[in-house]
């Protein structure tokens, strides 16, 4: 499986995000099977941070209850495991801490090459949501503000310049506020590459509104925790368009 081609195929795609700390066994199989039924197009399975040891169990009971590619969503680099198809390799761009940067990376090479993880390169950038999340604490890094589309734009065609295959604009897990439309619309019309945005999208009008914007790909994670329904009803808008 090319996981690349998946992601680049100029569709609108919605992907689950699931935090392995946050679901038992059981909710994670009767996701899957409502993830299957529904259209679907990936999971992403991390966390910023995993108190648990429950992430491979948690990559093979959705591969055993459906055929939706499962990519690893890597809050460290403790979180490689070979029963996902793929692994975003996350570079913090919008950040300046040279670990999220380059450092983790290093150490996690070796066991990347060794593996059958497709590895995906992406640039991530946090952007202000409204309230410290999860992810900034444990990134050390300033989110980029909310209103400062220019700084957004810049950073993803850097990003897209040094060779990462795919931007990923997040608010983080719990975000008060998504990212905003402009900020999605200016940085789609300056790169190239497939755009992924994710935080703070709890509604079908949200997830509508940032596919119209040029988001590719629409990742919700927090919201489904709330409500299966949610997954459904954004399922229905990303067939839709």
């Amino acid at each position: 499986m090319n996981l690349y081609n998946s992601l680049n195929n100029n569709r609108k795609q919605f992907a689950v995000l699931i935090d392995p700390d946050s679901y038992s066994p059981k909710d994670v199989e009767k996701l899957a099977d409502m993830a299957s039924k529904t259209g679907v197009s990936f999971f992403f399975v991390g966390g910023s941070l995993l108190t648990n040891d429950v992430l491979g169990e948690t990559i093979r009971i959705i591969k055993k209850n459906s055929d939706i590619p499962v990519i690893i969503f890597p809050g460290d680099t403790m979180q490689i495991n070979d029963s996902a198809d793929g692994i975003l390799l996350l570079s913090l761009i919008s950040g300046r801490n040279p670990e999220l940067l380059i450092g983790k990376h290093v150490i996690a090479a070796p066991y990347l090459k060794k593996s059958n993880l497709e590895i995906l390169p992406t640039g991530y950038m946090l952007i202000d949501s409204g309230r410290s999340t999860t992810a900034l604490y444990m990134s050390n890094s300033l989110p980029i503000p909310a209103d400062k589309d220019e700084i957004a734009v810049s950073t993803a065609m850097a990003g897209e310049m040094l060779g990462l295959k795919l931007i990923y604009m997040d608010g983080g897990s719990g975000a008060m506020n998504p990212v905003p439309v402009s900020m999605i619309s200016k940085v789609k019309a300056n790169i190239s590459v497939p755009l992924i945005v994710g935080g703070g999208i709890r509604t079908p009008e949200a997830a509508a509104d940032r596919f119209n914007a040029g988001a590719d790909i629409i990742v919700v994670g927090n919201a489904i925790e709330d409500s299966h329904s949610v997954l459904e009803q954004i399922a229905e808008v990303t067939l839709a368009l």
